[in-house]
């Protein structure tokens, strides 16, 4: 099957495109603005959306997972990247800024408890949130899961993946001096905060693509070329944060708190070929997780875009509507 058609086998999964009833800027400080929209019904269940990356920010597409009858659907675009501002900035921008932003939107829009919805970047996000502010979560669905650990940058960053990748691979290394290919994250890091635009630009598509390259289990390996200023952004951030281990107190913090989470019901939605989030951390989180069901999809990688990732994601949010 062409990736065209697994596309539009893709979206027959979603809800059809809402538009916002609600848009803001919210400003949360340190000279930050973050963008904020609800969409779907004002008066039903609450539900965040943390989107990946870091620095990747939200899409119109990621409404389209929700039933709008059923659900009040929060979009919001992280410090740095999408429409809050200043873009691109890594001051002021760690897992527990994005802790606390989450924290003033859900009191600004009163929310006593909502759902979290994340993936990725945003599934580590989640499971931050909810393990800091345990009383103000009802669920927890995520997909693809990352949870920020050493191991995992390794994976991808040290070479784990480039064994299947080795053309790639080779490519994302090239650009790096010999001496420094022990550790890429802090080389590729300090080329995006060269304060020259187009090293900047450069180093930050070639690490974007290689990402991108990899997300989809259809990729033939084609590497694209992302628009400069969100390559830019997306690789500040993401580089930002993995050279400081994602600002968590110590290596495998998310599995060492899931006892303060315990209670809470969650859906885990793993692609059985994740490329970039390897399906061991979503196994072991759901054994430190008596409330969650864990969901191997087959024929499927990284990509919320995935036919099978999409279907499962609107089954577990169906199902949740279902038992209210």
């Amino acid at each position: 099957m062409d990736k065209f058609s697994d596309q539009k086998r893709a979206v027959q999964f979603l809800y059809p495109a809402i538009e916002p009833f609600d848009q803001r800027m919210l400003d949360v400080g340190q000279g930050h603005k973050v963008y904020v929209e609800q969409c779907g019904n004002p008066d039903g269940v609450p539900v965040i959306v943390c989107h990946g990356g870091p620095g990747g920010g939200s899409s119109p597409a990621m409404r389209r997972y929700f039933d709008p009858k059923v659900y009040r659907v929060i979009l919001f675009d992280q410090r740095g990247c999408g429409r809050s501002r200043p873009y691109a900035s890594c001051e002021d921008n760690t897992t527990w800024h994005l802790v606390a932003d989450m924290e003033k939107i859900r009191e600004i829009l009163d929310i006593r408890q909502w759902i979290l919805f994340g993936g990725s970047w945003g599934a580590t996000l989640a499971l931050v949130y909810a393990q800091t502010h345990p009383e103000r979560v009802r669920n927890i669905v995520l997909r693809g899961v990352f949870l920020m650990t050493q191991s995992e940058l390794d994976w991808f960053y040290a070479g784990g993946a480039g064994k299947f990748w080795p053309e790639l691979w080779s490519r994302f290394c090239e650009l790096v001096p010999e001496n420094e290919r022990d550790d890429l994250i802090k080389a590729y890091h300090k080329r995006l905060f060269s304060g020259n635009r187009e090293e900047e630009t450069h180093f930050a598509r070639m690490w974007s693509g290689w990402e991108n390259a990899l997300a989809s289990i259809q990729s033939n390996g084609s590497v694209g070329s992302s628009p400069g200023d969100y390559a830019r952004a997306f690789a500040r951030l993401e580089s930002h944060y993995f050279l400081n281990g994602g600002f968590l107190h110590v290596d495998g913090q998310i599995l060492a708190n899931m006892e303060r989470i315990s209670h809470i019901p969650g859906v885990i939605i793993q692609g059985r070929y994740d490329m970039i989030c390897p399906p061991q951390k979503a196994y072991e989180l759901h054994q430190a997780w008596p409330e969650s069901e864990l969901v191997f999809v087959r024929n499927a990688g990284h990509a919320l875009s995935e036919p099978g990732i999409s279907f499962a994601l609107v089954k577990a949010m169906n199902t949740i509507a279902e038992a209210l």
